[in-house]
């Protein structure tokens, strides 16, 4: 059978436990040989009989799944689910909410979120290369809008106005590359100008608004300001591709997802930044075989995610 290219074409296509492991298998050792995640041994054989991998070191849980050491580990919930979850994740462009996956896959909204945020957890990559040429950094706030609150909510989340309540976040892209986003603590020039200088090349053309924060970063860069409140272009000085990119993020936090708690922020970044890094000359297939190219080595727990215990 041939690779998916639709959904449509992945639901049947995944359906065959065969055509999991081989997909997932291919990814994981790309040399075809399958190696023990506990102790790395190639001296391993698959058990057909009960669809797992025997390792034959001397060590305790000597037989392992295509799940263990992947962000699939521990999960009850079948292959053929988390990769038809993971290929709705990356394609959809304004995001699809837990509740839409539940009702998808036929699973509890609760072990839909979960799986959400382990397969967003797969999509930071954490590259160390920094971006060059032309780059534009900008910062916004992301916070629920008081008219779309319950009455009780709104009293107890709006305390002030603009940014008060509300989480800052901060951009760098690079003119027809990637955008790195990140949570910043405050709009102060102490945590944009570091962020600036982990992201940016210097000698870099950047591009801001006209932010106080942003003042000193002319001795290491082309630092070129657009003041917002005289116009928002002025020949090649402005910070539309990143307004581009708050857009959309911003239309599927209070669309898709209505309501983004702060301590989870930072992957729903992950998530939009994804699929806006690998928007060109991508598949839907190809951008879902990146991302699940990424799953080895990643996990995330319960407790973690729900905060009861902060990963080292």
């Amino acid at each position: 059978m041939a690779l998916p290219s639709t959904l449509q074409e992945a639901v049947v296509y995944f359906a065959d436990p065969k055509n999991c492991n081989e997909f997932l298998a291919g990814l994981r050792w790309t040399d075809g040989k399958p190696r023990c995640p506990h102790c790395g041994s190639e001296n391993v054989t698959y058990l057909a009989s009960v669809n797992r991998y025997k390792c034959y070191g001397k060590h305790p849980k000597a037989q392992f799944s295509l799940k263990v050491g992947t962000i699939f580990e521990d999960s009850p919930i079948g292959l053929d689910k988390w990769l038809c979850a993971m290929w709705l994740i990356v394609n959809c462009k304004n995001g699809i909410s837990s509740c839409e996956v539940a009702r998808d896959l036929g699973i509890t909204q609760k072990s839909a979120w979960f799986m959400d945020h382990r397969i967003r957890f797969a999509l930071y990559s954490g590259s160390i290369q920094k971006l060059s040429g032309h780059v534009e950094a900008d910062e916004t706030f992301i916070g629920g809008k008081a008219r779309n609150m319950h009455v009780a909510q709104r009293r107890r989340r709006i305390t002030g106005t603009g940014g008060k309540d509300k989480t800052a976040v901060m951009g760098i892209v690079e003119r027809g590359g990637k955008v790195r986003t990140v949570v910043v603590p405050n709009r102060r020039r102490k945590a944009l100008q570091a962020e600036v200088r982990k992201h940016v090349e210097a000698g870099s053309a950047l591009y801001t608004d006209a932010l106080l924060s942003y003042n000193g970063l002319e001795a290491d860069y082309a630092h070129q300001v657009v003041d917002h409140a005289v116009s928002y272009v002025d020949g090649a000085v402005h910070t539309n591709t990143l307004e581009n990119f708050w857009a959309l993020l911003k239309r599927g936090i209070s669309g898709t997802y209505v309501s983004v708690e702060p301590f989870h922020l930072f992957r729903y970044l992950d998530e939009q930044a994804y699929r806006y890094n690998n928007r060109n000359d991508m598949s839907d297939f190809d951008r879902f075989k990146l991302a699940a190219s990424q799953i080895v080595g990643k996990r995330l727990t319960w407790d973690q995610v729900t905060g009861k215990q902060y990963p080292n």
